[in-house]
C-alpha cells in the first residue's frame, strides 16, 4: 500500500502551513513584545504615581516622577502596538516552483 497525495492534499498542507507562518511571524513580531511590556508596565508605575504619599514626592522633590515614567511608558507601548497595527508585517512570498 503506497501512501499517495493529491495536488489538492499537498496544495492544503502548503497553504496551511504558510497561514502557521504568517501568524507565528506576526505573534513574534518584536513590536508586539515591545508594546505589551511597555504597555503592561505603563499601567503597573502609573498606578503607583496615582497612589503615590506625600512622603515620596517630598522624596523626588515634589515632581510624581512615577506617573509621569508611567504615562511615558503607556505611550511608548500604544505607540509600538499602533505601529504594528498600522505597518504589519509582510506574509512570507512562497518560492515558486522548479520543475
Amino acid at each position: 500500500m503506497s501512501d499517495h497525495y493529491s495536488d489538492r492534499d499537498v496544495q492544503r498542507e502548503v497553504t496551511e502551513l504558510e497561514h502557521q507562518s504568517a501568524t507565528a511571524t506576526r505573534l513574534f513580531d518584536i513590536r508586539t513584545i515591545i508594546g505589551g511590556l511597555f504597555v503592561v508596565y505603563g499601567v503597573i508605575v502609573t498606578l503607583a504615581g496615582l497612589t503615590a504619599s506625600k512622603a515620596e514626592l517630598a522624596k523626588a522633590q515634589g515632581v510624581n516622577i512615577n506617573l509621569w515614567t508611567g504615562l511615558g511608558m503607556l505611550a511608548l507601548g500604544i505607540f509600538f502596538l499602533l505601529w504594528l497595527w498600522l505597518r504589519p508585517l509582510a506574509p512570507p512570498v512562497p518560492l515558486p516552483d522548479e520543475e
